[in-house]
């Protein structure tokens, strides 16, 4: 029975059971989807973004397994046996050339593993010195970033939250790093931590492994390169500590450092991880700078900067060994900033609202 206009009477037929088409009819469409996950379909749909992560990829993989299986390692001297002569042919080989035990080899019939960028002036192979050069500039580049982050983002969510004179005399600190010239900053420390006695003091430890020069570049990235990234998460905290969330949270009597780790921090995340992917390739370029002027890891571990200081050398009889490095170094921070692009475009909320 119909119901009539103006009618008090309650329309029972709401109450009825739905039927299997309206079920259906009602069913979200769109499945549910969480904030990185859109995220990420964003970022792949990003074709330079995502080819540029791709190579991102190779280059870290390669430069991972290649040393483990490649017949010479980064440090070994062709042509140097204990006891015997020094066999000088194996010095400046150009790619696929061989010294001359090698090539008795070949002539025996027997294969002889090939040097893809031939030898340096040491007999050394240059493609695994290369690649191994990839990897220490990429691990110093995601290391010192991640050191950057966790000393960017814990004082500027200090400095956001509490305000007032804590934030004052944190911002004029700041204020007082972004003054200082960086590249004179960053060859006065390295310089100074060289010379400070780093070597002895991590003699005997797990550090010496990795050696004094990185240690000061470390030193030198969490001194100066943390400025930029406080500043940024202080701007976003101060205008999220002003959200209804927060003064729940602190009406609640939830304390300072929880509201910081559970509600601030987590909405921070897209500018965190926007921040942190373009910071790689600015350490790894500095990296390769100090490494250029000697500042950097020490001999014979090589880098792509003191792969290219080295090449200077003999630039006019051999321009592959600088070209080659610098390529190499030019191509990862190209993909990293690329990369960082992308990930602004798919993970920052402004822009994609």
């Amino acid at each position: 029975m119909s119901k009539k206009p103006f009618s008090l009477h309650v329309d029972l037929s709401a109450f009825d059971p739905a039927s299997e088409q309206d079920k259906a009819y009602m069913v979200q469409m769109r499945p549910s989807s969480t904030f990185f996950k859109d995220g990420v379909k964003r970022l792949v749909k990003n074709k330079v973004a995502f080819v540029s992560l791709i190579m991102i990829v190779l280059i870290a993989l390669s430069s991972v397994i290649l040393p483990m299986v490649w017949p010479y390692s980064y440090d070994q001297q062709l042509g140097v046996v204990p006891g015997k002569p020094v066999d000088s042919s194996y010095n400046n080989l150009a790619p696929f050339t061989y010294g001359r035990a090698e090539q008795k080899k070949i002539d025996a019939g027997e294969k002889v593993f090939p040097h893809v960028f031939g030898t340096d002036a040491m007999g050394r192979d240059y493609f695994i010195r290369v690649v191994y050069g990839a990897r220490i500039s990429l691990a110093i580049g995601f290391f010192a970033s991640i050191i950057v982050l966790i000393i960017g983002i814990t004082i500027g969510s200090v400095a956001g939250y509490c305000g007032g004179k804590v934030d004052i005399f944190i911002m004029r600190i700041v204020d007082i790093i972004y003054s200082l010239p960086d590249m004179l900053m960053v060859i006065l420390l390295a310089t100074t931590l060289k010379a400070s006695g780093l070597e002895k003091a991590i003699e005997g430890t797990v550090l010496e492994k990795i050696g004094a020069n990185i240690i000061s570049l470390f030193i030198v990235f969490g001194v100066l390169y943390w400025v930029s990234m406080s500043r940024l998460i202080r701007g976003q905290i101060l205008s999220l500590r002003e959200q209804e969330y927060v003064l729940a949270a602190q009406a609640a009597g939830a304390k300072g450092r929880w509201i910081i780790a559970k509600h601030l921090i987590p909405n921070c995340i897209s500018v965190v991880i926007i921040s942190t992917a373009l910071q790689i390739p600015s350490a790894i370029f500095t990296e390769s700078y100090l490494s250029f002027l000697g500042l950097g890891v020490n001999a014979p571990m090589p880098s792509l900067g003191s792969l290219a200081s080295d090449a200077l050398n003999g630039i006019s009889s051999y321009p592959y060994r600088l070209v080659i490095p610098a390529v190499i170094i030019s191509l990862i921070v190209l993909s990293l900033n690329l990369l960082g692009d992308g990930l602004r475009d798919a993970f920052d909320p402004k822009l994609n609202a």
